[in-house]
């Protein structure tokens, strides 16, 4: 399902006791529970080079696609906007531009959900869902870019014909999560999932030829029934609705397949079914095989599984599935992005096995560029200056931003989308560092636990403590200086000084690690320092975090020590 608005805003009433066999972390002075954490094997030791860990970002229905030497995500953002976020990785979505905002009024301007990006005739296309607000309302659009850059302006077109007639608009039907199958033979088609009519809020996948990359064909057809098996429902049991959604086109070896969600993104127990094109024509529904069974379901800790997408690694060796999963099992639309390997049967047939755990170690897909770096550099964040090429960011994707004043981590807008906290942070991309002196300087604009500096980091991931490494911080809330380590699963505190200076103030806080010997301090107030020894993180990368609070950092600097 696409990013639904969420009146609840925060996962409450999940019992902790849930929270640890899931592997989740919960602060009960947090209003929402962490996501899984991103530990794997042996505590107390960086993660190995050429591993990664889920989840790799915040975030629902992911859409990324190839592009040279890059890769292109597109996202919904705040369901007011469409971003495409550039990543060199298939383990990251790196740096975000948006590229296209809805009006503030009128039958797009809301829940812009579910953004599909494709390449058609040199141009990029982002196909998207938009109402006035109202669900029922939902209808297709796209967006054609103005150039050959994907992040450039886009003009809209719209909205898609989607009704039953030959081709008029006057009789459009509600739609979601339309996709493009480019078949074989040449010709393209639209799939999507719709209502049979204004009043039947079941939800069918249909089809229909394309005269353009903006113009569909009429009249749709329906492929098949959500109810033609009790797994696709809301619930499995007779008398329930049925959803199928996100179809997602693959095509490989000659055959050609079409990946659907079902169920409620809701649930737990949303998964992914398949139909696969026997015949020669894709609008005979004849044509069409559905698997009797699901080829995605969820696991015991990695569950409401589903819409993604699938694509090869950077060298083209390897085949990958991406795809969203629910951070709790309570009724919500919180989600966030995995992504793990999958393969092909001897005949042919996708194989996408189970949802691998937050937090386990992966292999990084084959042909992932080598990205590391132990130079001295320093970032400034202010005045407009992108600052966040060299990051990538873990959390809600609308709780950060640059400003003139510098990098917000944790700003929370006034009307967030399926929101969480995780202990928003960055982390510069490929950092390796051992002994080194780290600088940042930050002023606290609301909130009280924490916000700082990571050091010696790896296996980053979405998640309160999803991060094998140090940390040192400002907690405004005990008036203290604070230096621990977190691997993957907890925080263990191993020092705290108090500070002199108030927790509104502009702070630099100053780290040096030389070999076991970590040192913490606050430039302007030296009494307020600590030196300790630990040996559990030897080298990673550095890192600016907050946790359940609001800070602006202006500078960050490294400096390897000799």
């Amino acid at each position: 399902m696409p990013a639904a608005d969420d009146p609840t805003r925060r996962a409450r009433g999940v019992g902790s006791h849930l929270l640890r066999k899931a592997g989740l972390r919960y602060d009960p002075a947090s209003e929402a529970p962490a996501v899984a954490s991103a530990a794997d094997g042996e505590p107390g030791g960086p993660l190995a080079e050429g591993l990664f860990v889920n989840p790799i970002a915040e975030g629902a229905d992911p859409c990324v696609v190839r592009d040279g030497d890059r890769y292109l995500w597109c996202q919904s953002e705040g369901n007011v906007a469409v971003a495409i976020w550039t990543s060199d990785r298939l383990t990251s979505l790196g740096e975000k531009h948006v590229v296209w905002r809805a009006p503030e009024q009128g039958s797009w301007s809301k829940q812009v959900w579910a953004p599909e990006l494709i390449k058609l005739d040199g141009r990029w296309h982002i196909y998207f869902a938009a109402s006035d607000g109202l669900n029922t309302n939902h209808l297709a659009y796209v967006l054609v870019a103005d150039t050959e850059d994907a992040l450039g302006s886009y003009s809209l077109h719209g909205p898609l014909n989607t009704g039953d007639g030959d081709g008029g608009l006057s009789d459009n039907a509600w739609a979601i999560d339309m996709a493009v199958l480019e078949h074989p033979e040449g010709r393209r088609y639209a799939l999507w999932s719709g209502w049979p009519d204004a009043t039947t809020q079941v939800q069918h996948l249909y089809i229909a030829a394309m005269d353009s990359p903006v113009s569909l064909v009429g009249p749709r057809v329906q492929l098949f029934s959500p109810f033609d098996y009790p797994w696709e429902r809301i619930r499995d049991k007779p008398g329930a609705v049925g959803i199928n959604e996100a179809p997602q086109p693959l095509v490989h070896g000659g055959r050609t397949f079409v990946v659907y969600s079902c169920g409620s993104a809701l649930l737990p127990s949303y998964k992914l079914g398949m139909l696969e094109l026997l015949g020669s024509d894709p609008l005979d529904p004849t044509s069409w095989s559905k698997l009797p069974r699901p080829v995605f379901s969820s696991a015991e800790t990695t569950f409401g599984v589903g819409h993604g997408g699938f694509l090869p690694s950077p060298d083209g060796a390897e085949w990958w599935h991406v795809y969203h999963a629910k951070i709790a099992r309570s009724e919500s639309f919180r989600r966030a992005i995995q992504v793990q390997p999958m393969t092909w049967s001897a005949d042919g047939t996708p194989v996408l096995g189970q949802p691998v755990a937050a937090g386990m170690a992966l292999s990084e897909p084959s042909g992932t560029p080598l990205r590391r770096r132990s130079d001295a550099a320093r970032w400034s964040f202010v005045s407009g200056v992108d600052g966040l090429a060299d990051f990538d960011y873990y959390g809600h994707h609308q709780f950060f931003s640059l400003h003139a004043d510098g990098l917000h981590l944790g700003e929370i807008p006034a009307s967030p989308v399926n929101d969480y906290r995780s202990g928003e942070k960055v982390v510069l991309r490929g950092g390796d560092y051992a002994d080194v002196r780290v600088k940042a300087t930050f002023t606290l604009v609301e909130g009280s636990r924490a916000s700082g500096v990571l050091f010696r980091v790896t296996g980053s991931a979405v998640g309160f403590d999803a991060q094998r490494g140090y940390f040192a911080a400002v907690v405004p809330r005990t008036g203290r200086l604070v230096l621990g380590r977190t691997d993957g699963r907890g925080w263990t505190e191993l020092a705290a000084t108090p500070m002199a200076t108030g927790g509104s103030v502009e702070h630099t806080l100053i780290v040096e690690t030389v070999g076991t010997t970590l040192s913490v301090q606050l430039e302007a107030d030296p009494a307020s320092r600590i030196r300790l020894d630990d040996d559990a993180y030897p080298h990673g990368s550095v890192g600016l975090r907050v946790v359940d609070t609001h800070a602006v950092f202006t500078e960050l600097s490294v400096d390897p020590l000799a």
